[in-house]
């Protein structure tokens, strides 16, 4: 049923073999990431049922920030010991759960506070880490595409939940919609995962038992001490931060960003539909061009573009035409973010410790996912507008992309890496 991973083979071939193992990556990525999209959904219904404010209904991912920044990186040794198959499917089931508990919310503010507790938690389980790692280490002759397909889960999830998300919000109610979502789209991704998430870590099993099969290639990269003292790594990181504050921002405030400009609930989740295959299509492309330019050059590029385009989502700054193109081309950008900064850690730091070093990624984009919504929320609360959100937006994209665009050249590894 497994077969050896052999760095030899050509793109082709590790696509014949591994592309089940691509599918449930990117569906169980979706499955994370559908939280985040949905936050703006849920705030008009919240707010009309209980009276909080976006602040207090935003509170819970920050809640999860902080779980995910200070236990990304054990989670990332674990799984670097255990392999993903053995994190993600125990992690599929308990979220799975606990999102639909969402639908439970009563009012009560500790309560909500609790479920969002027990959902970071149980979600560390099924980050991107796990996924990611999984196809970086089998893949290596297109790794930026396989990782591009991969994390198009996230983007998928931006084209399915705006309009499913509002037409259950619509038709059973909001505590429905969170039931529907969590156990439904769990299962797919549980089922798909328990077929054929099985990584490098499954095939060193199969083949210990297999004479005829061949062991796969010993990992290369920095030792965990090496990486933190890594100034390529540091910059990748920060620039991470800044730029995904701002997307997951935006991603999350993008409905009321949308209607505050004068369109409706429905004309906005399909427009939020659109962003999604807009990042979709920036990551197959983005993962396209990394296997054949330096990321440098087109990570740089494309974290800087949004600079040009977040003002126009100021409201009252541009027509209807204006404000869709910019969010088409913020979604594009917004897609291969993540996408980046994945990449750019197998080539900077390697794969012999990459679960744990990509697991203080996780930290940063954890702590990106929690900073984002609030700021936005408390941005809105205080000045009843976004206006100051997206100029800040402007100036983080220009700032992130010089980052990318300081970086030297991939260092070499050993004779499996695939290097330029």
């Amino acid at each position: 049923m497994l077969t050896a991973h052999n760095t030899e083979i050509t793109a082709r071939q590790e696509w014949r073999k591994y592309w089940p193992l691509v599918l449930a990556a990117s569906i169980g990525i979706s499955f994370h990431s559908f939280m985040s999209v949905a936050l703006g959904l849920f705030m008009e219904p919240l707010g009309d049922a209980f009276g909080w404010s976006r602040t207090q209904i935003t509170i819970g991912s920050t809640i999860g920030a902080v779980f995910a920044f200070f236990l990304s990186p054990p989670v990332g040794a674990l799984i670097d010991k255990w392999g993903s198959r053995r994190i993600a499917i125990p992690g599929l089931i308990a979220t799975s759960a606990m999102i639909a508990s969402f639908g439970l919310s009563n009012g009560s503010m500790p309560f909500w506070i609790a479920l969002w507790t027990m959902w970071a938690l149980c979600s560390l389980a099924i980050k991107s880490t796990v996924w990611s790692t999984a196809v970086s280490g089998v893949f290596s002759t297109s790794r930026g595409l396989a990782l591009g397909v991969t994390l198009s889960g996230t983007a998928l999830a931006q084209v399915i939940v705006p309009p499913l998300g509002n037409w259950l919000i619509t038709e059973f109610g909001w505590r429905a919609a969170y039931a529907w979502l969590g156990l439904g789209w769990g299962a797919v991704a549980l089922i798909l995962s328990f077929f054929f998430l099985y990584d490098i870590h499954d095939h060193r099993k199969a083949a210990a038992h297999d004479r005829n099969a061949q062991t796969p290639a010993e990992l290369h990269g920095l030792t965990i001490q090496q990486a933190w003292r890594d100034s390529s790594l540091w910059r990748i990181a920060l620039a991470t931060l800044l730029t995904l504050s701002i997307t997951i921002a935006v991603v999350a405030h993008q409905f009321p960003i949308l209607t505050d400009t004068g369109m409706t609930r429905a004309d906005a989740a399909w427009v939020g539909s659109a962003v999604g295959v807009a990042g979709i299509a920036g990551k197959l492309i983005t993962g396209w061009l990394l296997d054949r330019y330096h990321a440098r050059w087109i990570g740089g590029f494309t974290l800087s573009v949004t600079a040009l385009f977040y003002p126009l989502l100021i409201k009252g700054a541009a027509s209807t035409p204006l404000i869709i193109t910019a969010m088409l081309v913020s979604g594009f950008a917004a897609g291969t973010k993540i996408q980046i900064c994945n990449y750019l850690t197998t080539r900077y730091a390697g794969m012999k410790n990459f679960g744990a070093v990509f697991g203080f990624m996780a930290s940063i984009i954890a702590l990106a996912g929690g900073l984002g919504p609030v700021i936005g929320a408390m941005i809105f609360d205080k000045t009843g507008s976004y206006t100051l959100l997206l100029w800040g937006g402007a100036a983080a994209s220009l700032i992130s992309g010089a980052l990318i665009f300081s970086l030297g050249k991939y260092p070499q590894w050993g004779p499996a890496a695939h290097n330029r």
